[in-house]
């Protein structure tokens, strides 16, 4: 018989009628138990039974927009105190040095990062392709299965220069035919569409001010045939809204629904600038947003109306955006600033800590496409996060789930994906985090000299 696994008696869990716990076999949720009850520890499986009772247990906590590559350049001095555009023009030239070992180094640190904050799903947005990186996706792919986490990882592209009126400087530029070619290789070499895949891929050209609306069109038409979701950044910016206005003749929304984007198979970073004729399309067309609030309160890009789009009908999820605009990869501790910035935004008692873990979540999940994960019930994947509150700053807390956002969790104790545990007692096993961080500390400050 196989091996099951009983997770007994949390301190609290982020699922109804599971007081004594979770039953997972097969690397699944079989079963909640409801208080006073108990599976059958007689069936002929092999059982391991986990105490839990100091333990929150939520969801494995799910990151829909990230820049791994973006922690090789953390507060760095040419881009301090920018909006978006004069920000992204101060690291365009550093990021365009970056090489094979860098990516490699920046992507199993945001990885680890997201692990040790209970995430246990992450989507990068990579779209930076010189020669000196020309495999970047293969190299995040090696990364994420040395480390165990799922993650869906989007083939972003630029092909819109300074030459073309684009942002971006043409050294950071890709041909179209290149960028389409590689798509298809990437999806044909790592997409696994079924259930409890471990890395899915996805088409993400940068944004409407970095790629020309030929390649919108054609990643859309790429995208479908295969089967695979679609993602970029809209509506980030007052200057994006400027950019579309003047190069395209349309608002952002227009933009998108022009080259066939507004479509319920699209996730969109950010969202923050849309009007309420331009929400109720949104919602009807479901296309989701990932909510980035860290990072657009860094940038002093806005609130996006996370209530307004969810009442219109569009999945909205969480993402820590790049490590460059929001300085950390943590995502717990993102689901506490969801959380803040909602109630400057709208009344307390409407953006509740439930809400705020249903878009790390349920939300994200729904972003990503993915129906098996972002939910502590029967026939999900086990993929759990488990919390202690044994540190000052939760003393005298009353609710368990309210106090890993109120008063600030950033670490998870255990952490399990897919009925596999990725962390132990707060570290991930077989990973050596001090030489890790070392060798992607020095590379860090080697590309922002680079640069200099």
């Amino acid at each position: 018989m196989g091996h099951s696994i009983w997770i007994k008696d949390p301190l609290a869990c982020l699922a109804e009628n599971a007081e004594a716990g979770i039953v997972i076999k097969g690397g699944k949720i079989t079963e909640l138990l409801p208080k006073g009850t108990s599976p059958d520890l007689d069936d002929g499986h092999d059982w391991t039974v986990f105490d839990a009772s100091r333990h929150v247990v939520i969801p494995g906590l799910i990151n829909s927009h990230h820049h791994f590559y973006q922690t090789l350049t953390r507060a760095c001095p040419a881009a301090l105190n920018k909006p978006l555009f004069p920000w992204l023009q101060s690291l365009y030239p550093l990021w365009a040095n970056l090489d094979t070992e860098m990516m490699a180094a920046a992507s199993e640190l945001a990885l680890a990062e997201c692990l040790l904050s209970g995430c246990t799903t992450a989507s990068d947005h990579h779209y930076l392709f010189p020669n000196t990186l020309p495999d970047a996706i293969d190299i995040q792919v090696g990364v994420s299965k040395k480390l165990g986490i799922r993650v869906n990882l989007t083939r972003g592209s630029m092909s819109l220069g300074q030459d073309q009126g684009g942002l971006p400087p043409q050294t950071t530029v890709q041909d179209e035919d290149i960028i389409l070619a590689d798509s298809e290789r990437l999806i044909q070499t790592f997409h696994d569409p079924a259930e409890g895949s471990m890395v899915q891929i996805a088409l993400a050209p940068c944004s409407p001010f970095s790629v020309s609306t030929e390649l919108m069109q054609s990643s859309a038409e790429l995208a479908r045939r295969h089967g695979v979701r679609l993602h970029t950044h809209l509506a980030e910016t007052h200057d994006e809204t400027a950019f579309c206005l003047e190069m395209f003749g349309q608002r952002p929304l227009d933009y998108l629904e022009k080259v066939g984007w507004l479509a319920e198979d699209v996730w969109l970073a950010h969202g923050i600038h849309f009007n309420e004729e331009e929400i109720k399309r949104l919602g009807a067309a479901g296309v989701g947003i990932s909510h980035c609030p860290s990072s657009n309160m860094i940038l002093s890009s806005g609130i996006a109306p996370t209530l307004e789009l969810e009442r219109a009908g569009c999945p909205v999820g969480l993402g820590v955006d790049g490590s460059a605009s929001n300085d950390g990869s943590n995502l717990i501790q993102e689901v506490r600033q969801a959380l803040l910035i909602g109630r400057l935004k709208y009344d307390a008692g409407d953006v509740t800590h439930q809400a705020a873990y249903r878009w790390a979540t349920e939300g994200s999940a729904r972003c990503l496409g993915r129906e098996d994960i972002g939910k502590i019930e029967a026939g999900r994947q086990a993929d759990l996060a488990f919390f202690k509150l044994d540190e000052p700053r939760f003393s005298g807390a009353g609710d368990p789930l309210a106090a890993l956002l109120l008063c600030g969790a950033h670490k998870a104790d255990y952490v399990m994906i897919g009925g596999d545990w990725r962390v132990e007692n707060g570290t991930i096993p077989n990973l050596d985090l001090e030489d890790l961080m070392q060798r992607h500390h020095q590379l860090g400050l080697k590309l922002q000299a680079g640069a200099a």
